[in-house]
């Protein structure tokens, strides 16, 4: 097989293989490449977060929402875990084919500490199988409204950690054209969502701004950034959170931003 110098050398091979990332004969194209490169750089970040929690406990629990075909939950092992010999990944998933297959691969490969789960994110928050507290809850590019459901178990896990990069999520803008009228008519700015592609830009840009003041009004310390270059992915924003000290004022500016923006229907969600 050909050396391809854009895998890491201590990754396995194999695993790749199964999660076609790689071809049978090794070669990586263009497509899994981008796909590859965006999960080495979420690795990057949230390796040290669990050494940390190793360091300090002795063990560590990664819980992964909407884990889909668990690319970042078994590359975490493959390059972290299984080196460290301890920590368990947990992949929540609510297509039950998809859980089925990733817990043979597992098996298949040795992974003895990944375990998988189908049901709801709403489910798993009272699944006694995953226990009253996790170290670090991870969503990537979790669609739509699985990435605030995600949050929300993240935050009665009290997990110290939690590291997302959000995909589409459609209501905010959905709620914004309902009150486009309104907003035009009351404030100058309603011009943000007068024409179509501000509006779904702006929806989507709000509620990570939203997530982001959520977070904070719940003691967490906040680094937001881009994954990897805007080339390889469009949706490539980056929240780490960190459990510290809670932002002053951070419920209170959510709650002006819903107001100015007329989106009382979704308060409950981004604001508890």
């Amino acid at each position: 097989m050909a050396q391809n110098y854009d895998i890491k050398p201590e990754q396995s091979v194999e695993l790749l293989q199964e999660l076609h990332i790689l071809t049978r004969d090794g070669k990586l194209n263009q497509d899994s490449r981008r796909k590859l490169k965006q999960v080495y750089h979420l690795v990057q970040f949230i390796e040290p977060l669990i050494r940390e929690v190793v360091a300090e406990k002795g063990d560590v629990t990664i819980v992964d929402h909407g884990a889909g075909k668990s690319y970042l939950g078994f590359i975490l092992y493959d390059l972290v875990l299984k080196a460290l010999n301890t920590g368990e990944v947990i992949g929540i998933e609510t297509r039950e084919e998809l859980v089925k297959t990733t817990a043979a691969l597992a098996e298949r490969l040795g992974f003895a500490r990944m375990r998988f789960i189908n049901e709801t994110v709403a489910e798993s928050i009272s699944d006694s199988a995953i226990g009253k507290q996790v170290d670090i809850v991870t969503a990537l590019h979790a669609c739509n409204t699985a990435t605030d459901d995600a949050i929300r178990f993240a935050l009665e896990k009290n997990a110290p950690y939690i590291v997302l990069v959000p995909c589409c999520q459609a209501e905010v803008a959905a709620e914004l054209r309902q009150v486009k009228a309104r907003l035009l008519a009351g404030t100058p700015l309603g011009e943000i969502v007068r024409h179509g592609i501000h509006t779904r830009e702006f929806g989507s840009q709000l509620t990570n701004v939203l997530r982001c003041l959520l977070l904070e009004s719940h003691g967490y310390q906040l680094t937001v950034t881009e994954l990897v270059g805007w080339e390889h992915s469009m949706k490539n924003e980056l929240i780490v959170a960190k459990k510290g000290h809670k932002r002053g004022g951070a419920r209170e500016r959510a709650e002006s931003i819903v107001d100015t923006f007329m989106l009382g229907n979704l308060k409950a969600r981004f604001i508890y």
